[in-house]
């Protein structure tokens, strides 16, 4: 499992929180629910995002917008627009002021706005997760990235506002694809994370190492998996990843332990022989040099 299928693999299926939005200019929602990702895809009108800290940023009718948590920030026409809405966690709404909003404003499924005739049509997503694994991919991610969208949108926006047997599976698989879709894009154009997965012999080495990290991998025997030298990999995986093969298989095997000491009833023992270590102290051990605590103190906190 790389880190784009460890990310989708967290939010899915676990009934991501997905409303359609309509309003009428001048309309500004002030998102403070600190959700570590958040999507959203604008079926009719323009906009901006405009972080707490950062540039203003436009976007455009079939559009997708993939704002990384868990800052605050304003969804507006317009930059200067006060804001009309302020979203809470757990879906709360209010008004500036603090007077609730989700009752006031529902529009029936899964809608929600002032106008249930408004000029602006917005589907938001929200995801909520924990994962270490996925968290490696999302601190690659800009704040704030846009990009276009694809046949998904107008299918998303006819979805939405259903209310039929299995509407939120239905719901979350088409969120994921969308997201999918754009964070493909984004690492594309964004970061080294995709071109890494593209080489040859890095993009094998990576998956060697992701799919088989209880392997006892060595440079060489990775090397020779992926048929080059092990200078060769070790200099082009280094340029690529950011760091050299086996720093990074540790890293991503006590990534692993992380999200594993989070399953109830799970034994230091059994989380070590998975991620690829001899031992429970092996383990703990290599956990509290890399990270700073203990296991057992990670699992308390």
């Amino acid at each position: 499992m790389d880190e784009l299928a460890a990310l989708l693999d967290g939010p899915r299926a676990r009934g991501a929180f997905v409303i359609r939005s309509v309003l009428d200019p001048p309309w500004s929602v002030r998102v403070e629910d600190r959700a570590p990702l958040s999507v959203i895809v604008m079926v009719r009108g323009d906009g901006w995002v405009v972080p707490d800290s950062g540039a203003p940023v436009p976007f455009h009718e079939g559009d997708v917008v993939v704002v990384r948590g868990p800052g605050h920030y304003t969804v507006a026409d317009d930059p200067g627009t006060a804001p009309l809405a302020v979203i809470h966690p757990e879906e709360r709404s209010t008004t500036p002021e603090g007077d609730e909003l989700c009752e006031a404003w529902d529009q029936g499924v899964r809608t929600w706005g002032a106008n249930p005739d408004g000029a602006v049509v917005m589907i938001s997503g929200t995801y909520r997760f924990d994962g270490e694994v996925g968290g490696r991919l999302l601190s690659a991610l800009p704040h704030v990235a846009v990009v276009s969208g694809d046949a998904l949108v107008p299918l998303l926006a006819t979805e939405v506002a259903k209310d039929l047997p299995g509407q939120q599976a239905v719901l979350d698989r088409l969120l994921d694809l969308l997201l999918i879709s754009a964070l493909r894009a984004l690492l594309a154009r964004e970061t080294s994370w995709y071109r890494a997965h593209l080489d040859p012999a890095v993009g094998r080495a990576l998956r060697l190492l992701h799919e088989a990290p209880a392997r006892p991998w060595t440079i060489a025997a990775l090397a020779g998996e992926v048929g080059v030298s092990r200078a060769a990999l070790a200099r082009r995986f280094t340029e690529l990843v950011g760091e050299p093969p086996m720093a990074h298989l540790t890293s991503w095997r006590l990534s692993l332990a992380a999200d594993l000491l989070r399953e109830p009833g799970t034994t230091l023992e059994a989380v070590a022989r998975r991620v690829g270590y001899g031992s429970a102290f092996a383990l703990s051990s290599a956990f509290k040099r890399v990270r700073g605590e203990r296991p057992s103190a990670f699992r308390r906190r």
